[in-house]
């Protein structure tokens, strides 16, 4: 799964005036590890006591949720399934699974397939390769990509799902985070904190502001070839996430290969391509940006488009001198300067 935060929230790091209509709203703020980095939550209430309780409940629900999604787990709900895949009886699985995975497999149909959570074989091997610091072997490739392809998915009634070729390995990693953020926030809300926020790597995922402010300020990072762009865009009641090479990448013979991979060919990307994408879920928000990433800006902006949601593409120049070209899609808020 994609590691590191690439947002920086400026509202957890100052105590906004409260409202009047509740006077007694205690800032409460915790973190733990999840699925690989940092899950952050932020909400306003009281008394701290009960905030910090259903805080319990979101992270509760957050390793519940990695337990059924991870494929770094072996015997996660997602790798028992794999381990079934093949010719054969259709698998029952959970709701939340199954849920993501019908969420993935429409994203893979707008996308003609550039997004795909089959990806499973190839991602390992090139896991493997940034350990070794050596290109995936080619012939290894190859024969990972002859179970890779989201049509070899099938989703029944009663969430039964049949993985229709032996060997096939799912990779949630572009997707489950997304959910996840979305899920934690239910708790929170829930729970009578709807003043909450929820940062989860690269995604975020906004319930109502917080008290005496509009919206949470969050800070977009700066991006490859986007220079001077440290800039803050409002989030309420929706969700942001940002894609890109800038922390997990292999880098061989001077070509930079990223972690978002393309199934059609196995590889990662090379063109620094990253994706900031608001959408009304944090599993579309999650999605999206990888789509942005593999596809050309026409069909990108249409599937963002598709899907209600915003997005800002960023397509670095080659010698890294000039700056990136930059499209935004209709809708996409301005970007307000950045107090830092």
């Amino acid at each position: 799964m994609r590691a590191g935060l690439l947002l920086a929230v400026m509202a957890l790091g100052t105590q906004p005036m409260l409202r009047a209509e509740d006077p007694k709203a205690i800032r409460v703020e915790r973190q733990k590890p999840c699925m690989g980095t940092t899950l952050r939550l932020v909400a306003y209430g009281q008394p701290e006591q009960a905030v910090a309780k259903a805080m319990d409940q979101a992270f509760a629900r957050a390793e519940a949720l990695n337990r059924i999604l991870s494929d770094y787990q072996a015997d996660s709900e997602l790798m028992r399934l794999c381990a079934r895949s093949g010719p054969g009886e259709p698998v029952t699985v959970s709701r939340e699974l199954y849920t993501v995975l019908a969420a993935a497999q429409k994203m893979s149909a707008a996308t003609d397939g550039a997004f795909d959570v089959t990806v499973g074989p190839l991602t390992r091997e090139w896991r493997l390769a940034r350990k070794s610091f050596r290109l995936p072997d080619a012939e290894t490739l190859a024969k990972g990509r002859e179970v890779v392809g989201y049509r070899k998915i099938e989703l029944l009634e009663g969430d039964q799902v049949s993985l229709k070729s032996r060997g096939m390995r799912l990779d949630l990693g572009g997707i489950a985070k997304g959910y996840t953020a979305d899920e934690v926030l239910a708790v929170l809300k829930k729970a009578g904190f709807p003043k909450a926020l929820v940062a989860l790597g690269g995604d975020l995922v906004a319930g109502d502001a917080p008290p005496g402010k509009p919206a949470w300020d969050v800070d977009l990072i700066d991006l490859p070839g986007d220079k001077g762009a440290h800039r803050r865009i409002p989030l309420v009641n929706q969700a942001v996430s940002t894609s890109g090479d800038l922390e997990q990448f292999l880098e061989i013979n001077g070509v930079r290969y990223g972690h978002i991979l393309d199934p059609r060919t196995g590889l990662g990307t090379t063109d620094r391509a990253a994706a900031t994408v608001l959408a009304s879920t944090g599993m579309d928000a999650d999605s999206l940006t990888k789509a942005c990433c593999l596809l050309p800006e026409d069909k990108a902006l249409k599937v963002v488009t598709a899907y209600a949601a915003q997005a800002r593409l960023v397509r670095p120049n080659g010698d890294g001198a000039r700056p990136a070209r930059i499209v935004v899609s209709p809708g996409f808020p301005p970007l307000g300067k950045s107090s830092e």
